[in-house]
């Protein structure tokens, strides 16, 4: 079990380090296409340093495991957030934005068996 939980917490946190960094520094195009989902540019950099903290949990978390699940379990209710924005903006009815609009899902999921795999490899 503690492989997946490295497995699955480095993913996370790369992931995450990547979007988060490109959002929290506001990089114009990724304010931009945020912006089409009605997310102001201050809202975009705390969603991004909200993202690098997560990332850097999840991976501080394989050391310390009750800062991994707290990690995952924040992630997810952020990607939650996410699911509900892109929603709102009618992405999963339009076939040119569905795709992208997926990865919140797929993050969710990876959240979401980071936090599991970590809880249970306690």
């Amino acid at each position: 079990m503690f492989i997946a939980t490295v497995v699955c917490s480095a993913l996370l946190g790369l992931a995450f380090l990547g979007s988060g960094l490109m959002k929290a520094i506001g990089k114009p195009d990724v304010v931009e296409g945020l912006g089409r989902l009605e997310v102001s540019p201050p809202l975009v950099r705390a969603i991004g340093a909200l993202e690098v903290a997560g990332a850097v949990g999840a991976l501080v978390g394989l050391a310390v495991p009750w800062l991994g699940i707290a990690a995952a379990v924040g992630l997810a209710l952020l990607m939650i957030g996410a699911i509900g924005f892109h929603a709102r903006a009618g992405d999963y009815s339009d076939p040119k934005l569905r795709g992208p609009a997926f990865m919140p899902i797929v993050l969710l999921l990876l959240a979401a068996a980071t936090a599991m795999s970590r809880f249970l490899s306690i």
